[in-house]
């Protein structure tokens, strides 16, 4: 199996008890965004060696939040962290073991308390699954 790591990519630092897992777990910061991968191991597949539809949304869903966050930070909006609302995903294919996985937010709309973004999941380059999803804004904690 490949385990080389496409250039950009480094160790995904922020952990959740979700996601502990499916570690290693990879991440590429860029100006709007924050693009997850992975490369397919048996931890994220079904019993037909495909990963699971839960696993992509769960990861999908964890790039837009992220996405949403660096999105909000630049904006100077002050956010005390993103609840989801509601999520939906189009599943368009498959991936195998072994492939990367990236999970790429493509859209972005901030709001005061409600946020909206869509994500494209690709396996080696080829789209397997859109995800769309709906992030509400919790209030930043003031400080004393």
């Amino acid at each position: 199996m490949d385990d080389t790591i496409p250039e950009g990519f480094g160790p995904h630092v922020r952990k959740s008890p979700l996601t502990d897992p499916w570690e290693p777990l990879y991440a590429r910061q860029a100006s709007d965004r924050l693009v997850l991968g992975v490369r397919v191991r048996p931890e994220h597949c079904n019993s037909r060696n495909m990963p699971h539809g839960g696993f992509l949304a769960a990861l999908a869903d964890n790039a837009m939040g992220l996405s949403l966050g660096v999105n909000l930070a630049a904006a100077r909006q002050p956010v005390g962290g993103l609840v989801t609302v509601s999520l939906t995903v189009d599943y368009l294919g498959s991936a195998k073991l072994g492939q990367w996985l990236a999970f790429d937010t493509d859209f972005v709309k901030l709001g005061r308390s409600i946020c909206f973004a869509e994500a494209t999941v690709r396996a080696d380059g080829a789209p397997i699954a859109r995800a769309r999803a709906t992030f509400k804004v919790l209030e930043a904690k003031a400080t004393a």
